[in-house]
């Protein structure tokens, strides 16, 4: 009985062990980056992102007939497999041209992710988003 328990608790405690390596690696993991080694990439660079941006956004009707222009500053993490989480509007301007937005960059493609000392990182990027009626 006595080696039953003794087994039963180093089993245990080797599997808190375990779990614990686990939980710091996840940790290690999670963390967001706002200056890396090798920052993020839209594919095909800087200009295919503002390419997409201006295909891809559409002034809100009510902000149109409102006459309101502006300047939304979105940030949002690229993860280490090049999607897009976290989507955040930082500098608002009025709620449709946030919404939009965030409509746009939630439906980008994947980027090219970060890296930092050759291992691929979540890092935080911003990108500017200025409404302006012709």
């Amino acid at each position: 009985m006595k080696k039953f328990i003794i087994m039963s608790l180093m089993a245990l405690f080797g599997l808190t062990t375990v779990s614990a390596q686990k939980t710091v690696v996840a940790k290690k993991n999670q963390q967001v980056f706002d200056v890396v080694e090798k920052m993020p990439e839209y594919p095909g660079g800087q200009a295919a992102l503002f390419e997409y941006l201006q295909k891809n956004v559409k002034y809100p009707a009510d902000a149109e007939k409102k006459k309101v222009e502006g300047r939304v500053l979105v940030t949002f993490v690229v993860n280490t497999d090049g999607s897009i989480t976290d989507i955040e509007v930082v500098r608002k301007t009025f709620p449709s041209l946030d919404a939009e937005a965030v409509r746009v960059i939630s439906g980008m493609p994947r980027w090219k992710p970060g890296e930092q000392k050759g291992q691929k990182v979540r890092v935080k990027y911003t990108v500017p988003l200025t409404f302006r009626l012709k």
